[in-house]
């Protein structure tokens, strides 16, 4: 193995890769977009990069939440040599960041800190000559990222880093011109200079039939669901052939809040906004029987009901709780034991990971709080299984110093089966995880490469998705895996609009660094398929 001779970077600490010094060394002569899966050192090269640019001027590393900014700049304490390296946050005062700043080499921050600071001219943006962008999949609309990236000027180099861009192609454009990228990198596990680096991610689907008792209260909930959706095609706000989704009925109540914005007070539109706040609160409850179980089930009808009581509730949930139909759905939820079948799959899963192979790391990801805790406390009787809560800050959940304090303690062993919401699909390393388990599908591309990345880093990973037949979780999946498809086409298609096109700014360019290949990245799945 050889490694890295630079005069900035520990010797003998960071392995020598060519499709990473080929990104490097395309980093440097164009602002860029790099695409690399999870696992296969996009911090590498932003470290390689950040090297090439100290001589230059100080490098800002901007990463979304405070534990991936420890992260990286314990990463970057460790490997990088003669360079004063900070981790700034927005818990610093504004003064103490100015300091910060001036004092350091390598300033690793979250961005809206950096935001804030550079519209208040707590210092300026030139004396970076390098800005990196993690997860820069984030840089659309008014996200810090564009923030920052509008204060950059001709002498800054940008630089972002995704594994994950998604498949809206006008989405990937606005990230590209917010930040200021010129030009894509892409690499995929089947490039020949990343391919021995890969380890197989094998992905598992297991479909399971929902029992009798969620079928019937899944029936009622969507008895309830018709009539308020026959009330809006009454009212000529929806076709007859639309599906009755959360998406369709988003995107009713944005047409109708833009008729209010433009004056428009009738009594359709009033109507309108009333019915569709019913049918999405109808379509979760839906959601929560069929995918979820009757434990979460139960507990978001009893807030539906709570909220019908409260004088600041809202008419929509005493709408449904008025309901004839409602009690008898109230009734099968209190009443009955079943739990979702997925509860037992996933416990046979961890007790046959933990008990073949002990030394085993499992993440469990769910999307609601509430399933959360009803799988912490069911995979806590299993007998090896050590179980830990990660969720974010919100409504009393974890403080970001707890959530790398948990990790730690994953990474380490105290803990072997961390179970996990959206807190933990993005960025942290947690590369000793051997298994993956989706307690539901998610229909977005790029939560799933994100969930799917948290294993096969180090060995080869297992992958598990949960699919209750004839429910929204078959919708989700196929929705993820086409979205995912169309992002590799639309990569390769806006990558080579981006080199015809003019920069926003001149750019410096330090030397010819040649022509780099750009590739469409085609991720290595290996599906089996298992039923029950």
């Amino acid at each position: 193995m050889s490694f890295v001779d630079h005069p900035r970077i520990a010797l003998d600490k960071v392995e020598e890769r060519s499709y990473q010094t080929s990104m490097v060394k395309g980093c440097v002569g164009c602002n860029t977009l790099v695409i690399l899966p999870t696992g296969l050192g996009k911090t590498v090269v932003a470290l390689r990069v950040a090297a090439e640019f100290l001589s230059s001027g100080k490098v800002l590393l901007l990463a979304p939440t405070k534990p991936l900014a420890d992260q990286h700049g314990q990463f970057f304490k460790e490997m990088l040599v003669g360079t004063s390296v900070a981790i700034m946050t927005g818990a610093m005062k504004p003064e103490s960041r100015a300091e910060t700043v001036a004092k350091s080499d390598v300033v690793i921050s979250t961005p809206q800190c950096v935001a804030n600071d550079l519209e208040a001219g707590r210092y300026d943006i030139d004396a970076f000559s390098l800005v990196i962008y993690d997860e820069a999949h984030r840089g659309t609309g008014g996200y810090a990222y564009t923030t920052v990236a509008d204060h950059c000027r001709s002498g800054t180099r940008s630089v972002g880093m995704t594994a994950s861009p998604g498949s809206d192609y006008e989405r990937i454009r606005e990230v590209c011109e917010n930040l200021d990228l010129r030009r894509i990198d892409i690499r995929s596990d089947d490039d020949p200079d990343v391919s021995p680096y890969v380890h197989d991610t094998y992905v598992n689907r297991i479909e399971v039939n929902i029992p009798p008792d969620l079928v019937k209260v899944s029936a009622i909930l969507r008895s309830m669901l018709d009539r308020y959706v026959d009330e809006m095609i009454g009212l000529g706000l929806m076709d007859r052939g639309w599906p009755a989704s959360t998406k369709h009925m988003l995107m009713i109540g944005a047409k109708l809040q833009a008729r209010m914005s433009h004056g428009e007070k009738s009594p359709i539109v009033f109507k309108g906004l009333s019915l569709q706040a019913v049918c999405i609160k109808l379509l979760h409850a839906i959601t929560m029987a069929e995918t979820q179980g009757m434990t979460a089930l139960r507990i978001y009808l009893d807030k539906l009901i709570a909220e019908s009581r409260s004088e600041s509730g809202g008419k929509a949930a005493r709408t449904i709780v008025g309901n004839e139909l409602f009690p008898k759905a109230v009734r099968i939820a209190r009443t009955s034991n079943v739990e979702h079948p997925k509860i037992s799959k996933i416990m046979t899963l961890v007790s046959m990971i933990v008990s073949d192979y002990p030394e085993s790391r499992i993440i469990v990801f769910s999307q609601y709080r509430d399933t959360c805790d009803l799988l912490v406390s069911k995979l806590s009787l299993i007998q090896g299984a050590r179980v830990a809560k990660l969720v974010g800050q919100s409504n009393g959940g974890l403080k970001q110093k707890e959530q790398i304090g948990l990790l730690s303690k994953f990474r380490s062993g105290e803990y072997n089966v961390v179970v996990s919401t959206s807190v933990g699909e993005e960025g942290l390393d947690v590369s000793s995880t051997n298994a993956v388990i989706f307690y539901e599908p998610v229909p977005s591309e790029i939560r799933t490469i994100q969930r799917r990345g948290r294993t096969g880093r180090k060995n080869d990973g297992e992958v598990y998705v949960l699919i209750a037949r004839g429910t929204m979780d078959e919708v989700f999946d196929k929705s993820s895996k086409r979205k995912e498809n169309d992002m590799r086409s639309r990569l390769e298609r806006l990558s080579v609009e981006l080199s015809r096109s003019s920069p926003r700014s001149e750019r410096r360019v330090q030397s010819d660094l040649g022509d780099f290949g750009q590739r469409a990245p085609a991720f290595r799945t290996v599906i089996k398929g298992l039923s029950d």
